[in-house]
């Protein structure tokens, strides 16, 4: 007799995100669980709940959904879930809220269609929020030289010093935008070498006006995920994918949101192979990586 799959969708916001459940069901989930404002606290009997109904190989048939808009406190849940878990009594998950994993794995599946390897110089606007953090680690851990911009530059060292932490070793600095209103020289000349540049910034807001993206000579491919007007880099449309921008190939969000798609039903069908699988942005990007492969061999 076959066992149902079940996802239990753990979400931090006051209700659960529809858009994750319903990429769940479409990845052959039989049944989702539902639960709202999960707390690092709440969310242990719901993992004790998965993990003692089923045993031996049914255990591969459960799994749990991290999820919110509040990255932060996810990321508390999610640690929670990881250390309720022992010995081989455990269940798969998936840690994506407000999809930065699966958005920053796309975006990292677009550039590799220009750049390969991707260990060249990159610049990651907006590199202190949840995508752009994430961005910038998995590019670092891809051998890349990573330019992480922010408007602060004392939040953008307490990022790079987390990353590095993180992944043990890796190039990455902290740059500021401006200064004052005024976009600083080392930002500029950030621009001009980059040959990756990412904008990840919060939806509607300019960080690469048209005057300074046009410095970028050296660039190779712009990839904006702000599918809200106006663009985080001026010039990209949402639904711009490999179109032809200056001298780069330039995707807007939508251009990447078939990738990123893929990637989180691939994570999803990922969790039900096994009963501890820990799903996270760099084992997500692996998965981009291989329906990358197989689709362009």
């Amino acid at each position: 007799m076959s066992i149902d799959r079940i996802l239990v969708q753990c979400d931090c916001d006051r209700q659960p995100s529809v858009f994750d459940s319903i990429v769940a069901i479409d990845s052959g989930v039989n049944h989702v669980l539902r639960y709202c404002a999960v707390t690092p606290d709440s969310v242990v009997p719901l993992v004790h709940g998965a993990m003692f109904t089923r045993g031996g190989s049914a255990l591969a048939s459960t799994a749990l959904f991290i999820g919110g808009s509040d990255v932060k406190l996810a990321e508390s849940v999610f640690e929670r879930v990881k250390a309720t878990f022992f010995r081989n009594v455990r269940v798969s998950v998936l840690f994506d809220p407000s999809g930065c994993n699966t958005t920053a794995s796309a975006a990292m599946v677009a550039m590799s269609r220009h750049i390969k390897p991707l260990g060249e110089r990159a610049l990651v606007l907006g590199g202190t929020g949840p995508v752009g953090q994430r961005v910038a680690r998995l590019l670092a851990i891809r051998g890349a030289s990573v330019d992480l911009v922010s408007r602060q530059k004392s939040r953008a060292e307490m990022v790079c010093n987390s990353i590095l932490t993180e992944i043990g070793t890796g190039n990455i600095r902290p740059v500021e935008m401006s200064f004052e209103g005024i976009a600083g020289q080392e930002f500029l000349q950030s621009v001009r070498e980059a040959r990756m540049i990412v904008s990840a910034g919060a939806a509607g807001v300019v960080l690469l006006n048209e005057s300074i993206r046009k410095q970028a000579h050296n660039a190779v491919v712009m990839v904006d995920l702000n599918a809200v007007p106006p663009s985080g880099i001026e010039g990209i449309s949402p639904l711009n994918k490999a179109s032809s921008l200056d001298s780069a190939y330039a995707y807007g969000a939508m251009g990447v949101g078939g990738i990123k798609m893929r990637i989180h039903r691939a994570s999803i069908e990922r969790l039900f192979q096994s009963n501890d699988a820990v799903l996270d942005a760099e084992e997500i990007l692996c998965i981009g990586e291989e329906l990358e492969a197989a689709q362009n061999p």
